[in-house]
């Protein structure tokens, strides 16, 4: 509490943390602004009966719940994002651009990642909306009415890009990830009152048992999110002129959980790529589109099927984002220029096979972990028999990895006033 209070004891600190709680709150009151021409009841029992406009909700921000301006959230730009990064593998020179040309490179990195977003969001909103007509969910529009719908949700999307590189400017997290948080942080008072609204005494230790379990799967995330293995390193001491340098033994920190909620977001932007495809084909071929909507729906709501998939398609893409991120012959180059060895290891090459072996180890409890909280809300429907007592497993990790970064950015800036003032 103590530590809460001494945030807003610095101006400037205490402005920045503000001005994000600001831009959060502006956020949340665009979401509540709705297109026009909506059919409530229809929506309603359209998103109910279709678990695949749930991922799109979460990374909207909660904003297909009532068909706002920021439907389409940070969705285009996390994909155009991944895209880029996918394009790195591809291009040795964009890939050289982002890892070794530094803040320029990232920049230009960024630039471009932001010029894709605009047409993967003009596209698909289009197709969202052309969807949602053919649903009956939207009344009739005509082609200037469509358009105009397009550009607005096309408008928020790039507005809501904006606002998350703007938070991001501040240094208090990430910002995409901290709108992705504000929207399912306030869906929280509704699941609660659904709860309550559906209450059945006859059920209580149902009730107790998935409290309990919800608190052990917060701290088993915390646990593995926070989790390192610390690989003993040794620096040999040089002697240069008169002083000794060197000769001191520390640790290189390998986290269990490298990629963060990255593979989750791959294997999900994978999963929704047929839905992508299906919305692109309603401008050339609307049966087709129709036919492919229909199949990827059964998909998503055979949850066992769905379920296996989409564990083993997170396994996959943490062991990817892992090797492309992670790279063991560098960190031995880096420890052997620098005079560092791991006791009992030789230096170079088989420094960087150990190091590999190591890594493989570790990603595999991380990514069996990832798996399991992915499909966590299936295992909790299908065991509970209920959508009311439903574990969030993205949503649960978004959370509390963007509330870890927070804490430790907050407190990172913290430490440095407090010592800059004795």
């Amino acid at each position: 509490m103590i530590k809460f209070w001494s945030v807003f004891k610095f101006p400037d600190l205490r402005k920045k943390i503000l001005t994000v709680i600001g831009l959060l709150a502006a956020f949340r009151l665009l979401a509540a602004i709705p297109v026009s021409g909506i059919d409530p009841v229809r929506l309603q029992s359209f998103l109910s009966s279709n678990d695949l406009f749930g991922f799109l909700n979460l990374f909207s921000g909660g904003g297909l719940d009532n068909l706002s301006i920021m439907m389409l959230g940070v969705g285009p730009y996390i994909t155009a994002s991944i895209i880029m990064q996918l394009l790195t593998i591809m291009f040795p020179s964009l890939k050289k651009a982002y890892y070794e040309d530094g803040p320029t490179g990232r920049a230009k990195f960024t630039r471009l990642s932001r010029y894709l977003t605009v047409p993967l969001a003009f596209l698909q909103g289009y197709g969202f909306l052309n969807l949602l007509q053919s649903q009956g969910v939207l009344n009739p529009l005509s082609s200037m009415e469509m358009l105009g719908h397009v550009l607005v949700v096309t408008a928020g999307s790039v507005l809501l890009m904006w606002i998350g590189e703007l938070i991001s400017e501040y240094k208090l997290g990430n910002g995409v990830s901290l709108l992705i948080f504000a929207g399912i942080v306030s869906s929280i008072p509704k699941s609660v009152g659904l709860a309550l609204v559906n209450y059945n005494p006859s059920v209580l230790p149902t009730y107790f048992i998935f409290l309990i379990v919800s608190i052990l799967v917060i701290a088993a995330v915390v646990a593995i999110n926070e989790g390192e293995r610390k690989l003993p390193v040794t620096y040999a001491k040089q002697v240069r002129g008169n002083k000794i340098y060197g000769g001191v033994s520390t640790y290189l920190p390998l986290k269990v959980n490298q990629a963060g909620v990255i593979p989750i977001i791959f294997a999900i932007s994978v999963l929704l790529f047929p839905q992508f495809l299906a919305q692109m084909s309603t401008v050339f071929a609307p049966g087709i589109a129709l036919k492919l909507t229909a199949l990827v729906t059964a998909f998503f709501n055979n949850q066992v099927l769905y379920s296996i998939i989409y564990f083993f398609m997170v396994v996959l893409f943490t062991y990817f984002y892992t090797a492309v991120t992670f790279d063991p012959q560098e960190i031995a180059k880096n420890l052997q220029r620098g005079g560092g060895f791991v006791p009992g290891i030789r230096p170079g090459q088989a420094t960087a096979e150990m190091i590999q072996r190591l890594v493989g180890r570790i990603t595999l409890f991380g990514a069996v972990f990832l798996g399991f909280v992915a499909v966590l809300p299936n295992i909790t429907s299908m065991v509970t028999g209920t959508q009311t007592l439903v574990l969030g497993g993205t949503a649960l990790l978004i959370v509390v990895s963007v509330a870890l970064e927070v804490m430790k950015q907050v407190s990172s800036q913290l430490a440095v006033r407090e010592y800059e003032n004795g």
